[in-house]
């Protein structure tokens, strides 16, 4: 497979569009102690420094080098991506201010075979990835029962036996930060039964060909880990020693822990390089088949929803195979555009089914690369209105749409979501929303803060996206024609 930074050559939908630098100089005087959040994602490594009010004063961006094997096979070069891009947009977003601590956010499943200092041996297999079987768990609204984790723990051990562990990127890029292979305990409890609640499982580990002790040590989010290595923030920084590491947490839980998304119905939709929606709710839900139930980290509610393949690399792609065409321009009327079925991955939420593919109707030679694209971004919101949906069933009626992630920089896709959905939605002001997350846990690491949920106090929006009352109608029509075409599983 050959390794590529995912980088299209229009700059529209999540983690494509470059972020500037900015980080402050020697006259800083800015609002108390400054942190870094590094967020280790799919299409890029982002790091964000902020000070006491949330205010992002430095931002970097690397393109992470991915590959997409014909079979549906999804790598990182862990080297690259895990253990080298971290060092590199930290570096770069501090400037020449130091942060009082750092943080990593990262996705999950994620692992890689790593030698005795933690470098990657091999490749970085990913969520999704083709070459497993496929799973034995069946369609669950539990993430924690998905046995995929434990899946390609298994194929990275039958292939690097010899390895000193298997690790997510989390913890690849704390070795590489500070020393120590560490991941936090909400990516423990995404890995699915290999986590017992306590610690690995031994007898889950060993089903999977090894053993316990070669996952990484777990450690509560916002506990201060160690402290980044001489050297790691640049060759000047010799003494180092200083900055403490903190353990941060799986992306979707830095990103929601800064959404301000904490109120019964409360919507957030993620737009990354996956699209995840998760309808707030209070109390436990009872379970609604293929949908997620999450802890939420407002007392006294959770999260229904899920992680859905119609994100940024589904945008990217449609991206990809039209020609391009001017920004911002739109088929000619509401009603001239084509419905897609967005599963160029297969699908995750609500159907678990890696076998799906693109589907297309109603396009035909009149179509330009406008209708195309503005049915890719329609497609986004089908997916999303489907899972609230779905999600409502359980009792809760969704009020406010948060937008989240890279894609919140493309206009046009946030325009087609907010059509289809009928609703304003609100776009987060800092689109690096897991990095961003990630900072707020190295302020605990610090001894700043002293609880999660006050990391809302972070959450600002920027001007709602409103929906058009002629493209909504035409929206709502193409909805019910998409609900008929799909699998009737769900």
């Amino acid at each position: 497979m050959q390794y590529c930074p995912l980088v299209p050559a229009r700059s529209q939908s999540a983690d494509a569009t470059s972020s500037t630098g900015g980080a402050p100089g020697p006259s800083y005087r800015g609002n108390g102690a400054l942190v870094a959040g590094v967020d280790v994602g799919t299409t890029a490594v982002k790091a964000v420094v902020a000070d006491e009010d949330g205010r992002v004063v430095g931002r970097a961006r690397v393109a992470s080098r991915l590959a997409i094997g014909a079979g549906g096979n999804l790598e990182h070069d862990a080297q690259a991506s895990w253990w080298e891009a971290p060092r590199s947009v930290l570096r770069q977003a501090i400037g020449a201010a130091r942060p009082r601590a750092v943080a990593v956010s990262a996705m999950m499943p994620s692992v890689t075979a790593v030698g005795p200092e933690g470098r990657p041996l091999g490749p970085g297999l990913l969520y999704g990835d083709g070459r497993l079987a496929p799973s034995s768990a069946g369609v669950t609204g539990d993430p924690t029962a998905n046995d995929e984790m434990a899946r390609l723990c298994g194929w990275v051990a039958a292939h690097h036996p010899g390895a000193s562990g298997y690790w997510p990127a989390q913890a690849v890029a704390n070795a590489s930060l500070g020393g120590e292979g560490v991941t936090d305990l909400a990516s423990a409890f995404a890995a699915g039964p290999l986590f017992g609640g306590s610690g690995w499982d031994e007898a889950t580990c060993q089903a999977s060909g090894f053993p316990a002790a070669r996952l990484p040590r777990v450690a509560v989010f916002g506990e201060a880990i160690g402290r980044v290595a001489p050297g790691v923030l640049g060759a000047e920084d010799a003494g180092g020693g200083d900055v403490l590491l903190g353990a941060g947490s799986v992306d979707g839980m830095c990103e929601q822990l800064v959404s301000g998304t904490v109120q019964a119905g409360d919507v957030l939709i993620a737009l990354g390089s996956a699209l995840v929606v998760w309808l707030t709710v209070p109390g436990w839900p009872d379970e609604v088949p293929g949908l997620w139930r999450a802890p939420h980290l407002a007392p006294g509610m959770a999260m229904l929803g899920g992680a859905s393949n119609a994100g940024g690399m589904w945008a990217d792609w449609v991206d990809r195979v039209v020609r391009p065409c001017p920004e911002g321009t739109c088929p000619e009327g509401p009603g001239d555009v084509p419905i897609w079925w967005p599963w160029a991955r297969g699908e995750r939420v609500p159907w678990h089914d890696r076998a799906l593919r693109v589907g297309l109707a109603g396009a035909d030679i009149s179509h330009g690369p406008q209708a195309l694209r503005r049915g890719a971004y329609e497609a986004t919101g089908f997916v999303a209105r489907y899972i609230v949906e779905r999600a409502a069933s359980c009792g809760t009626s969704p009020g406010r749409f948060v937008a989240s992630g890279g894609g919140t920089l493309n206009r046009p896709w946030l325009q087609a979501v907010a059509d289809v959905l009928g609703q304003p939605v609100l776009p987060m002001a800092v689109p690096e929303g897991a990095a961003l997350g990630a900072a707020w846990l190295a302020r605990m690491a610090a001894g700043l803060e002293t609880s999660i949920s006050d990391g809302q106090r972070w959450a600002r929006w920027s001007a709602p996206v409103e929906p058009r009352r002629e493209w909504s109608e035409a929206a709502a029509e193409r909805y019910q024609q998409w609900r008929e075409g799909l699998p009737g599983q769900a």
